[in-house]
């Protein structure tokens, strides 16, 4: 099968990447990195790569065109980062960009490659969200939480329209816990709890994904953190999630 992976040059995504390689897929790799690409295409075989920045409008247009012509069997819609601080401390620019990459990116990308069409060939697509788009709201990380919630609710309702016309695409979001990648060093903070590591966290996801599992939620303790949750009052979630989650202190 051709698998297409963004934010492939580091965690979730890179590991997605040498799985699906490992798998005997071809593998289209994708990020504004193209140096790490370039490294990483030699570990996999039968792959390429793809040099996008998906907070450029035209980038992100001309990404989606190149998945309408390559139309592969899967897409693992992985790119997206966040940012810790208090809502007057992270930049609105900041915000902006993950906004375009989280949400705008996400959206277009998810778009073209349903408008594709699924044949009689199997497909499948794998969003990745965030144990974050479980839950209420997440303070210090305000806008991260935001942008996960709405890849989870529209990947599932993508899901439910894809069933009632009983298209052949396997829809599927991943909502993973803390995960051991440089998402800390990129946002800018650090969780309170042991992360998962993200070959573990990917390589489960992928077999649930070819298992057609909607929710994707890797670790016991996530799983019970996610069904225990549902019985506290939001309030209360809010207070447990800044408990949970710090910013950086620089020294």
């Amino acid at each position: 099968m051709k698998c297409i992976v963004t934010g492939a040059s580091s965690g979730i995504g890179r590991d997605i990447a040498r799985y699906l390689g490992k798998l005997g897929h071809e593998v289209i790799l994708v990020s504004r990195n193209r140096f790490v690409l370039n490294q990483l295409s030699k570990e996999i075989n039968n792959s390429k790569i793809y040099v996008v920045d998906l907070r450029v409008d035209e980038e992100v247009d001309n990404f989606c065109n190149f998945i309408k012509k390559e139309n592969p069997s899967i897409l693992i819609n992985n790119a997206g980062f966040g940012a810790f601080g208090l809502y007057d401390e992270v930049s609105l620019n900041k915000e902006l960009d993950m906004i375009k990459v989280n949400i705008v990116a996400m959206h277009k990308i998810t778009k073209s490659y349903l408008e594709c069409g699924s044949g009689s060939d199997k497909k499948y697509l794998l969003n990745v969200a965030s144990s974050a788009g479980l839950m209420p709201g997440g303070p210090m990380m305000s806008t991260y939480y935001a942008t996960k919630s709405y890849v989870k609710s529209y990947t599932l309702g993508i899901y439910k329209e894809l069933q009632i016309e009983n298209k052949n695409l396997s829809v599927s979001v991943l909502c993973p816990g803390p995960v051991d990648t440089n998402f800390n060093e990129v946002a800018g903070g650090h969780f309170s709890v042991k992360p998962l590591s993200s070959e573990y966290v990917s390589k489960y996801a992928i077999k649930k994904m070819f298992r057609k599992k909607l929710i994707i939620i890797p670790g016991v303790k996530m799983k019970l953190a996610v069904f225990f949750a549902r019985f506290l009052s939001n309030k209360r979630l809010l207070s447990i999630i800044l408990k949970i989650q710090h910013k950086k202190v620089v020294k």
